[in-house]
């Protein structure tokens, strides 16, 4: 048994491709298949260039091809290729070929690199005892101790792919566990920073809109205690601060993590609608298509997108009459808000962080937003959401 490094060499250029980024698109089974190929014809090639020694040539020229044929199962069974391969060596030493243990060589790597060290260590062990009394049966008569030095000699190339698949292997350990401390690392930053905002929401709005209800409330009870007519205003502040409120608690929870976000849906639209009438602005609602399930995200996008439309009617166009318009189609739910208010035909939408929020909403989910004046004077939001198809 000899080192030879040539050969070694050969195989492993003939397989240095397979570690080509550019190659990665062929197939893997084709890849673990190729270069086993390579290796077996040049094992037999190698084994028709000198003359057998032994009784058994045939047997020779079939362990030499198997030793390398097995190396297309080294990723899926590397054991069973790593002692498939060992047999093949001393097979073919004893049939009378001194031919480089170069797909053991390969078989040995890939054990190691999959974490079989104990399986490789045994094999090299028995390899160590085997092979010598079967090279002094195949190739002329050379003395037990020059067959065990040159086993002694081959052991060693094999020991060094075991050593160079274990530094690999506790390499991509390395890589895979520094991996996963910056993730870790980059969710308690965001963790953290949750409830940065958490802490700051809740010491600059809790406290302003509880004040609010507060005093909305005791407006409304000192009416009523003295038999006045409650103005629409003060019921409208009086609402949207409990309404604040309870957004409020629910983004404070999502946040810090206590408990889902669910907020409101389409089921609430209409308390919108409502909302709008009571700010003065002349609001209609009209659903087209049967009512469906819809994902939370896409049914809580679509009431937000209402709610800041109608809230944008309410704060620039002046007194108007505003239109909902929700539609649910085969595959896309349909939003539209159209009002004839202020903006003039042409003229270019101010933006804001509400149309900004719209659009990063549809575009996260996939759909389309269109808001901009429209031909006949005022303003409309068209956003369109997928969904599944109805059954």
């Amino acid at each position: 048994m000899t080192s030879a490094p040539p050969l070694v060499r050969a195989t492993a250029t003939a397989t240095a491709a397979y570690q080509r980024p550019r190659l990665r698109s062929v197939p893997r089974p084709v890849w673990d298949a190729a270069p086993a190929v390579i290796i077996a014809a040049l094992l037999v090639f190698a084994a028709a260039s000198q003359p057998p020694g032994g009784s058994i040539p045939a047997l020779g020229y079939a362990a030499a091809a198997l030793s390398g044929l097995v190396l297309a199962a080294r990723r899926r069974f590397p054991v069973a290729a790593l002692v498939t391969a060992a047999i093949c060596v001393v097979v073919y030493q004893a049939a009378g070929f001194d031919l480089p243990p170069a797909a053991l060589f390969f078989a040995v790597y890939a054990a190691t690199r999959s974490g079989h060290r104990t399986a490789a260590g045994v094999t090299l062990g028995a390899l160590l005892v085997a092979i010598p009394p079967a090279a002094t049966v195949g190739v002329g008569a050379r003395p037990l101790g020059a067959a065990l030095g040159e086993a002694a000699l081959g052991l060693g190339w094999l020991v060094a792919a075991g050593v160079a698949g274990e530094a690999l292997r506790q390499a991509e350990g390395r890589a895979a566990a520094a991996e996963r401390t910056r993730e870790e690392a980059a969710l308690r930053r965001a963790a953290d920073e949750r409830l940065r905002i958490a802490r700051e929401l809740h010491d600059s709005l809790t406290h302003q809109i509880s004040i609010i209800k507060v005093q909305s409330g005791v407006a409304v009870h000192l009416a009523r205690k003295r038999g006045e007519e409650v103005p629409p205003a003060l019921l409208t502040i009086q609402d949207a601060g409990r309404e604040a409120a309870r957004e409020l608690r629910a983004t404070l929870g999502a946040l810090r993590g206590d408990a889902p976000h669910d907020g409101h849906g389409l089921d609430h639209v209409e308390g919108l609608v409502d909302g709008a009438r009571s700010a003065l602005v002349d609001a209609t609602l009209t659903i087209d298509g049967p009512r469906r399930d819809l994902t939370a995200a896409v049914d809580r996008a679509a009431y937000r997108i209402v709610q800041e439309s109608l809230t944008n009617v309410a704060r620039h166009a002046g007194p108007a009459t505003a239109r909902v318009r929700i539609a649910y189609g085969p595959g896309a739910l349909t939003v539209r808000v159209e009002d004839d208010g202020r903006a003039a035909p042409g003229s270019d939408p101010v933006p804001g962080v509400g149309l900004l929020g719209m659009r990063e909403r549809v575009t996260a989910l996939g759909g389309r937003l269109h808001a901009g004046p429209r031909g006949e004077g005022g303003f409309a939001v068209r956003a369109e959401l997928p969904v599944e198809p109805a059954p």
